[in-house]
Order: structure tokens, then C-alpha cells, then sequence
């Protein structure tokens, strides 16, 4: 043990000077006490020198340093797999019954000895010790990343996985346990021996169809130990049956792949569920039926390219332009064009000297984006940069900001054959945005390649190149796909085409979620002047099927709203949301669907292979539901599971030792009692 103090050590000698010239000037000096009892008078001057003396040591701020000993007990984590796959086996009765209770048994038995730490877990980890099997996805990888963050550097003796094995989120628990140098003991639940089933594995299909397009459908049908049997599948929207057909199981492991081509006829968020016919030997119905949606939209945007003469970069950019199927693109030869340009989001003018009046006047009458590409199109062209050409390479350029690319584009640009560009011969913009800057041999100029502008709201764009195409062919050739070209187009499309919200309020949301999450909204509220407000109340009314409604008043953040209305049952949910600011009200409405997970249905065969293969690597053993008493015993009598004595210095402050304070307060009632006793007070 060590004193520390922030003072000279004479300091404390001068503490104690002080208690003794007080105490002398009260009792020894003092002619009144010369006829007291010289035992009495030394006495009562001792408990005020100590007093005195240890109140002012406390006041030079001493810290008391020691070498503290602590004995850690080790844990134990228990992980309970808490999906409902759990149940699945014929034995779930006894499971949820039976088990719980020897596994609350043993929780008890042990807990004296270690400190055990109990966990549910599914889709995501939880603290607890009861269980309810309603988890609708597993993921074993994610338990074990909370495990690692929750107990980083402490004594983890053995952690205990209780699961079926089946996980359908994340990544293989194998790759996760490296971390641990605990052993992992594994509870195998669930039933191996695959039941006769004929299951829906998973339906493929898009996110957004187009109203009045095809779009497709794959559904996965397998099927276990029903040879020769024969079901129908059928595909149907609100009760009317779309599509069906009989399938023959042709073997005992039976997969196929069926296609449909349904009509998006209705816009709106739609869906469609995929049914298949019960048979008695079927003994998991759950996973015959399975539904999913699509986001019908009535119209798609219009991309216009006009063209002084046929070329090579216009296929290439109606191609990356119609791949998505989110634009509907035109292309026409200007001098023939009579057509509106209304109707379209955005107008490509390709190679063009001169533009018409008419075409010039319409843009500007309906404040339209264009996207000039060439080395001679539109008037700001002309002004910067001479009829002579140069051959360029592109340098992306990192202070770009209107919208992101992918690292893998970022990365390729520079990759990207040399395209012929003019001579430049002014300077750029105030205001020009640079995505692509030009390199002519080894040196990056500051000439734009690809640049864009905004003037009064209306958003350009200019390709100063011949030989866009080139780029098409140069991505094909290097990743037998047209990705990175495809994406560079297709977010300059997108950045022009999108037309700025003007309304006062706004508000975001999902249109689709799984049951699993919960419904989160934002809202911005605008003044006339178009700056965020947080003033008025926003409140909103979500309703269900059944006309259930339910009612919240966003939370105000410093720009915006905010409100997590919580996670609700599958189905279809409209919402409204108010906000009165000033004179006016403003609302807002919506659809909302929730879509059920249905991964725990579609396998339930437990896979006690990967357990014992987790349990091997890490150091464990497995053990099954009915040996929870055998698994006691191995924890209990496990050697490498040890409390750690671990030592380390500690600084106590003088002050804060609550025995001092009691000391002086019975060193002065005491001096009190015998003053008061022997007449001195």
C-alpha cells in the first residue's frame, strides 16, 4: 500500500503542526483548566490533535494506491435456437414441454459454480431465459458476433448452442467460431429424417413490374419420398387462379423449375400467391403455399434520343438505357422529329451542329433535362472547345458529388478505351460538376469528359466525346457483361430524368417489408421559402384490412420527423399522415404491405452434421435433448473451465474511506462526552 498525494510530503507535517498548536492553545495554555486533572486535560488535547490533524490531511487530496486481487468466475453462455423450426419435428410437444424444463433444470445446477449468461436468438440475439419458437429466420453467425462484442476479454468458459442446426441468414457459423478460444457444447434439437414433403423452395421474380408488360415468374418446386405422385400448381391473385398445371414426381429427390408469364394488368402493389395441392402422405403443409408481390407502376419514364445520323453510340445507349426496363426510349433522327417533348423525362441529342428553334424552344419552354453527347453538340460546345480533335482517355474525378458510383466503376473509368474529343478553347462553367476529366497520353488534364450543370432547376449534362460505344464493348470484353457501363449510363439517366419534389410535405416510407421489421417513417416539412421546419405536429393514422387504425405523432428531430410505428402481423396497411403549418393542411397517404418469411417453413430437416462439426473444431462435444444430465456432469467436471485470480492496482481517495469519517466523529464525541461530563461545557 502507497500514499499519493498531489502536495510536498511536508504538507502532512504541517497538518499535524497545526492539530497540535490547536489543541495546546485549547487545553494547555488555557488558565482556566489549571485546576483540572492534568490526565484529562492531555487526553481531551490527544482526541483533538487527532482529530484536527486527520481533518486537514484530508484536505491535501491523498490517494491510496494497493494492489487489489479479484477472482473472475467463468461463463457460461447458453444460446437457444428461438425459430420456429424448432418445432417442426414430430416431437415438438415433448420438446417445447420436456426439454424446457431439464434445460431450466440444469441452469439451476450449474449456476452456483459459473456465471451463466442465457440468449434466444433468430434472426437477431436477445438476453433471456424463456423461449416461445416464433423466430421466422436463424442466423447462428450473427449470434456469435454479439457474443464476441458483448464479452471481448472476458472469461468465457464454454458457450452452449442449443439449435436444429438449420440457419437461413448469414453466413456458415463455421467461418465465426475461429474467434473463441472457449469450447463450443452443442444441443442437437430437431429431427434429421427428412419427412414425405413436396415444398415451394423459392419463387424468383422481379420487384417492379410495368402496367400493361409480361413479366416472369420461376418457381422451384422439390419434393422428398414421393415418387409417383402427382399434384397440381396453380398461380392466383385474390381468388381467381392465374395459371395451373399437374406435376408428376418422377423421383424420391425431386426438383423443378416451373415458369409462368403473368400480365401485370392493375397497377398498384399486387399480389400473387403460389399454391400447391395437398396430398395425405404430405406430412408439412405449411410450406405449400407461398406468396409474393410486385410493385406494378402505370407508366414508365420516357427517354428521347435524337440524332443528327445514324451511329454506333446511339444502340449502345438505347441498350444500357432499356436493360432495367425502367425507361420506355425512343430514338429518332432530328430533322424528322415532329413529335411534343413533353411527354418525356429527358431528351439525349446525339452529334448535333445545329438544333432547331422548334427543338430549342420546347426544352426551354418545359424546362427539360438534356443530356448532350459529341464532340459538337449544343451551343456551350461550340463555345469551349475548336473543331479539332483529340484522343482522351477518362480519370474520374473524387470531388464529384451529385450522385455515387460503385468502387468497381470509380476503379474502371481510367480502363476505358480513348474516345475522340475536341480541342478545348475556353473555360468551364461556374457550377459545372466534373464526373469524368480527360487524360491525353500521361497527363490528367482539368478538361471535362463528362460534366453536368444546373441552371434555374434544370438539369444538363455533356459527353464531349465521339465513341461512347467503345466503352460498351472494351466492359463486355473485360467482364463478359455490360455491368459498369450500364451502371455509369444508367445513374446519368437517372440523375437527370428524376424531377425535384416541390410539395411542402413529405413523407418516406417503405412500400414493402418483411414481418420481421418494423414500419419506420421520416417526413420533411417545408416553409414557402422551401427551409425545413420542425415547428407543427405531424401525426398519422395507419389502418389495417379490418379497419383497425392506429394513431402516433412523429418524433421532431433537427431538420426532420421521425416515427417507428413497431412491427405488425403480414398483410396490406394504408396510412395518412396530417400536418397543419400556418393556414393550410397538408396530408400525405399510402400503402404499405407486409410480406411473411417463410425460410423456417421451407427446410426443417435438422442438421446435426454441422453441429458436430462446430463442437469438434472449437473443442466441445455434441450432446442431444435427452442428455442435458450428461452435459451437466462434462461442465462441471471440465478442467479447461477455471475462475482467473487476475491483480491490479487501485487508487482510492482518502476522502472517500467512510471508517475515517467515523474515527474523527468518535474522536470528537468523545471529547464532547468528557467536556460535557467533567463541567467544560
Amino acid at each position: 500500500m502507497e500514499f499519493i498525494s498531489n502536495y510536498p510530503w511536508y504538507y502532512t507535517l504541517l497538518c499535524l503542526v497545526a492539530g497540535f498548536v490547536f489543541s495546546a492553545m485549547l487545553y494547555v495554555r488555557d488558565k482556566q483548566n489549571a485546576e483540572r486533572s492534568k490526565v484529562l486535560l492531555y487526553s481531551l488535547a490527544a482526541l483533538r490533535f487527532v482529530s484536527i490533524s486527520l481533518i486537514a490531511i484530508l484536505l491535501l487530496d491523498i490517494f491510496i494506491k494497493r494492489l487489489v486481487n479479484e477472482t473472475e468466475k467463468p461463463v457460461i453462455i447458453l444460446a437457444q435456437d428461438n425459430s420456429s423450426s424448432i418445432l417442426a419435428s414430430k416431437d415438438s410437444t415433448k420438446l417445447k414441454n420436456e426439454y424446457t424444463k431439464a434445460l431450466t433444470s440444469f441452469i439451476n445446477n450449474v449456476k452456483d459454480k459459473y456465471d451463466i449468461k442465457s440468449y434466444r436468438f433468430d434472426s437477431e440475439s436477445k438476453a433471456s431465459e424463456t423461449f416461445d419458437f416464433k423466430g421466422k429466420e436463424t442466423d447462428i453467425s450473427k449470434l456469435f458476433s454479439d457474443i464476441e462484442n458483448n464479452y471481448a476479454n472476458k472469461n468465457i468458459g464454454a458457450i452452449i448452442l442449443a439449435t436444429d442446426g438449420i440457419y437461413n441468414k448469414g453466413t456458415n457459423p463455421l467461418y465465426s467460431i475461429e474467434k473463441f478460444n472457449a469450447p463450443i457444447y452443442t444441443i442437437a434439437l430437431g429431427d434429421t429424417i427428412p419427412l414425405k414433403d413436396v415444398w415451394i423452395q423459392t419463387i424468383n421474380h422481379n420487384q417492379v413490374a410495368y402496367l400493361g408488360n409480361s413479366f416472369p415468374v420461376e418457381v422451384v418446386v422439390n419434393a422428398i419420398d414421393l415418387k409417383d405422385k402427382s399434384v397440381s400448381v396453380s398461380v392466383s391473385q385474390n381468388g381467381k387462379v392465374l395459371k395451373t398445371e399437374n406435376l408428376t414426381i418422377n423421383s424420391n429427390a425431386f426438383s423443378t423449375t416451373l415458369n409462368y408469364l403473368l400480365e401485370a394488368n392493375k397497377p398498384g402493389i399486387q399480389k400473387y400467391t403460389v399454391a400447391i395441392s395437398y396430398l395425405n402422405e404430405d406430412k408439412n403443409i405449411q410450406n405449400n403455399t407461398q406468396s409474393f408481390i410486385i410493385d406494378v407502376i402505370d407508366n414508365r419514364e420516357k427517354v428521347l434520343i435524337l440524332a443528327n445520323a445514324p451511329h454506333p453510340d446511339i444502340a449502345a445507349l438505347e441498350q444500357s438505357i432499356s436493360a432495367p426496363q425502367t425507361y420506355e426510349v425512343e430514338v429518332a433522327l432530328i430533322n424528322e422529329f415532329s413529335k411534343p417533348l413533353k411527354p418525356y423525362s429527358l431528351v439525349i441529342i446525339h452529334q448535333v451542329n445545329n438544333i432547331p428553334q422548334r427543338i430549342n424552344n420546347e426544352l426551354k419552354a418545359n424546362n427539360q433535362s438534356v443530356f448532350y453527347i459529341g464532340t459538337n453538340t449544343g451551343s456551350s460546345a461550340k463555345t469551349l472547345f475548336s473543331s479539332k480533335n483529340n484522343d482522351a482517355e477518362g480519370v474520374y474525378q473524387k470531388e464529384f458529388s451529385l450522385f455515387t458510383l460503385s468502387d468497381e466503376l470509380k476503379n474502371y473509368i481510367k480502363d476505358f478505351p480513348a474516345v475522340a474529343t475536341p480541342f478545348r478553347n475556353g473555360a468551364v462553367a461556374n457550377g459545372a460538376n466534373i464526373l469524368i476529366a480527360q487524360k491525353i497520353g500521361v497527363v490528367e488534364t482539368e478538361d471535362p469528359l463528362l460534366l453536368f450543370t444546373e441552371i434555374n432547376g434544370v438539369k444538363t449534362a455533356q459527353f464531349l466525346g465521339d465513341g461512347i460505344w467503345k466503352w460498351r464493348m472494351r466492359d463486355y470484353a473485360d467482364h463478359n457483361n455490360h455491368n459498369l457501363f450500364n451502371e455509369l449510363i444508367s445513374k446519368t439517366v437517372q440523375y437527370l430524368s428524376v424531377k425535384a419534389d416541390k410539395s411542402f410535405f413529405r413523407v418516406f416510407t417503405k412500400k414493402i417489408i418483411n414481418e420481421n421489421e418494423a414500419i419506420d417513417f421520416t417526413a420533411e416539412v417545408y416553409n414557402q421559402s422551401y427551409v425545413l421546419v420542425t415547428e407543427p405536429d405531424v401525426t398519422l393514422i395507419l389502418k389495417d384490412n379490418k379497419n383497425k387504425t392506429y394513431n402516433y405523432t412523429f418524433n421532431k428531430k433537427q431538420t426532420m420527423y421521425g416515427l417507428s410505428a413497431g412491427q405488425f402481423p403480414t398483410g396490406e396497411y394504408s396510412y395518412e399522415a396530417k400536418v397543419k403549418y400556418g393556414d393550410k393542411l397538408y396530408t400525405k397517404a399510402g400503402i404499405i404491405i407486409i410480406k411473411e418469411i417463410v425460410s423456417e417453413k421451407i427446410n426443417t430437416v435438422a442438421n446435426h452434421q454441422l453441429l458436430f462439426q462446430i463442437s469438434k473444431q472449437s473443442g466441445g462435444k455434441l450432446f442431444y435433448e435427452n442428455q442435458l444430465e450428461q452435459l451437466q456432469k462434462e461442465i462441471l467436471a471440465s478442467d479447461s473451465i477455471k475462475s482467473i485470480t487476475y491483480s491490479h492496482k487501485q487508487l482510492t481517495d482518502l476522502v472517500n474511506l467512510k471508517w475515517l469519517f467515523f474515527v474523527i466523529l468518535a474522536f470528537l464525541s468523545i471529547e464532547w462526552f468528557l467536556r460535557k461530563y467533567n463541567g467544560k461545557v
